[in-house]
């Protein structure tokens, strides 16, 4: 740490009985009180060089000798004061970075300038700062640092516009080895002055935006805190006050990182702009700092973990555990990307969310029929989408969890990733089962709005095996499951299922009898379907099993329509043609698959449709 020596005279100030006094043949003549120390000092060499004494003096100039002059208001206090004291006795003083702010605000108090003499103090502390603590970044670090005692002061002085240009400039002219070497060291100031060296920094265009992003991500962890849901303490009115000081330093803290960010899509990871998010959630930031952040992580959800998204929600008028909206706002954030003209949900005011909803095919044709250009920006974004539609459902699945979570958001959040970014079902369908177990009180209709954000076609072998065990999903989920499953079976020329003994027992409880592989065609009646109850277990479900060369005869037959054969079947008169049709036009495969899965177990499969 660079240091300058002022004056020659050995150090003759001493104290007696709490008084501040210089050793001297000639009696002192001038009392001046600061703070809680008494000087009785000399009128010659103080008035020489200060021009504050000399205006104090010459007001009391008709009082007695005994007239104490008060400076309470000093910078510095008493050993400012008696630094700039014993320069006047030309008494060696020893000035640094540790107490150059002080000495030099207190200087400027007493109005030790060149006018009242030459090479008085206040000159040489400008020039000992300009030529030498500026040029080194400790020294300069401390200078800032000391700045906060005397904010104003120092503004008017320039001191800290002068540290902070100086930091800057180091910053960005030296290249030493490690980047953001810069990044912990001013970690350490308090947030208006860490701004304002960064604002500079950034602006300069010479430091990449990574290593900012990284010298932003430092800051936050030291000074942000990471308050999960259950640790927010309860807040009694006696340290409200307090507790409110603290929350708006760090909300500040937050809007100011938030500003700050690079534009670079890449220069901050998504976990610490969730992060930021999570903080800003607790902190109450607003709303512009928390649609930024949004935005942001829209740019970079790819990026991001399960983890990252459970934002704890703090709403006092929302029990459920983690900010669902949030991630909607997210998730459509992420939708907008390459979008022209734009097509994804209009948002309202913030926390509100306002949803058009599209069907799964008009995402399809929207995604297929853009130009050839953009083609290859939408295909080089495909794969972010589909880890997007994973991570969704992951998420998804640890909220289904919670019991004071609604229907309708997991819907809403299911559906707004587009069909084509869900290779199969899986995921989702685990969702569904989770959901189900956590709300056991919904009732039928509820289950059923549930499942359809479910395409049964794109469940693997594995799921559907599960599924059509699972007692909680309705009865038509269940069906649709093994109705799809042996079309599956037929188009890849596998075995075809044999219905589970549970099944086959439900069938039994509406006069349908079963007797080996021979099946009667008599249909149950449809006005009793909906007395079943859709809680049914299937305990006896095994690995279906049936015989390659029946399935291969049965697709040999010819492919007669299917409304025809279904038609010619007893019990569907004219009040079921329209739930035939709507059972009908659920599978989408085309009729000749349809006709030969129907041909091979065309009397179950209705029997069972009938029931849902």
């Amino acid at each position: 740490m660079k240091f300058m020596k002022l004056g020659t005279r050995p150090d003759t100030f001493y104290t007696t009985e709490a008084i501040r006094s210089v050793s001297s043949e000639v009696t002192t003549d001038l009392k001046i009180q600061v703070q809680n120390s008494l000087y009785l000092l000399h009128k010659f060499p103080l008035l020489s060089k200060c021009q504050l004494l000399q205006k104090l003096v010459a007001e009391t100039k008709n009082s007695s000798s005994d007239t104490v002059l008060h400076l309470p208001d000093i910078p510095g206090g008493a050993e400012a004061f008696e630094q700039c004291a014993k320069f006047c006795y030309s008494i060696t003083i020893t000035l640094s970075a540790l107490n150059i702010v002080p000495v030099r605000c207190a200087a400027e108090y007493l109005g030790m300038i060149e006018e009242v003499d030459r090479g008085n103090l206040v000159s040489k502390l400008d020039v000992f700062l300009k030529s030498c603590i500026l040029h080194r970044w400790k020294d300069t670090l401390v200078v800032l640092q000391s700045t906060k005692q005397y904010p104003e002061l120092s503004e008017k002085l320039r001191i800290t516009s002068q540290c902070i240009e100086a930091i800057a400039s180091m910053i960005i002219n030296k290249r030493p080895t490690g980047k953001g070497w810069w990044a912990e060291d001013i970690a350490q100031l308090g947030i208006d002055l860490y701004w304002r060296i960064m604002v500079v920094v950034k602006s300069s265009g010479s430091v990449p935006d990574k290593v900012i992003g990284e010298a932003l991500k430092v800051y936050a962890c030291k000074w942000l805190p990471t308050v999960q849901r259950k640790q927010v303490p309860e807040i009694n009115s006696s340290c409200m006050g307090s507790f409110q000081e603290i929350t708006s330093k760090h909300r500040l803290i937050l809007e100011r990182i938030v500003s700050l960010l690079p534009m670079d899509k890449g220069s901050v990871s998504c976990s610490f702009l969730l992060k930021l998010l999570k903080s800003g959630n607790i902190l109450n930031a607003s709303s512009s700092s928390k649609m930024e952040l949004v935005r942001r992580v829209g740019m970079q959800l790819d990026e991001a973990t399960v983890t990252d998204l459970l934002i704890p929600s703090l709403s006092y008028n929302d029990e459920t555990l983690y900010d669902v909206d949030l991630v909607m706002s997210i998730l459509e954030e992420f939708m907008l990307q390459g979008q022209s003209p734009r097509t994804s949900p209009t948002r309202g005011k913030f926390g509100g969310i306002e949803r058009r909803r599209r069907s799964r095919s008009a995402e399809d044709i929207d995604f297929e029929g853009v130009q050839e250009n953009s083609r290859r920006s939408s295909s080089a974004s495909h794969g972010s989408k589909l880890r997007v539609a994973k991570l969704i459902d992951g998420y998804l699945q640890e909220i289904a969890k919670d019991a004071n979570l609604s229907m309708e958001k997991v819907i809403a959040l299911a559906e707004a990733v587009p069909d084509f970014a869900r290779p199969d079902h899986d995921d989702l369908y685990r969702v569904v089962d989770t959901y189900l177990r956590a709300h056991p009180d919904l009732d039928k209709s509820e289950r059923r709005r549930l499942c359809r954000i479910l395409n049964c076609k794109k469940l693997s072998v594995e799921a559907c095996m599960h599924a059509a065990q699972n007692e909680l999903l309705p009865l038509r989920m269940v069906v649709q499951v093994l109705f799809f499953e042996q079309t599956r079976a037929a188009m890849n020329g596998g075995e075809v299922a044999e219905l589970p003994q549970s099944l086959k027992a439900l069938l039994a409880k509406t006069n349908y009898v079963e007797q080996g592989n021979k099946r009667t065609n008599k249909m149950p009646n449809i006005s009793n379907a909906e007395s079943f109850d859709d809680d049914w277990s299937m305990p006896g479900f095994k690995t279906p099993r049936s015989k390659l060369a029946t399935l291969k005869m049965k697709l040999a037959e010819a492919d007669n329509d299917v409304e025809e054969d279904v038609m010619q079947c007893d019990g569907l008169g004219r009040s079921g043609s329209s739930r035939f049709k709507s059972i009908c036009s659920i599978p989408s495969k085309p009729k000749r698959i349809l006709s030969k899965l129907w041909a091979m177990n065309r009397s179950v499969i209705l029997d069972l449709w009938c029931q849902c």
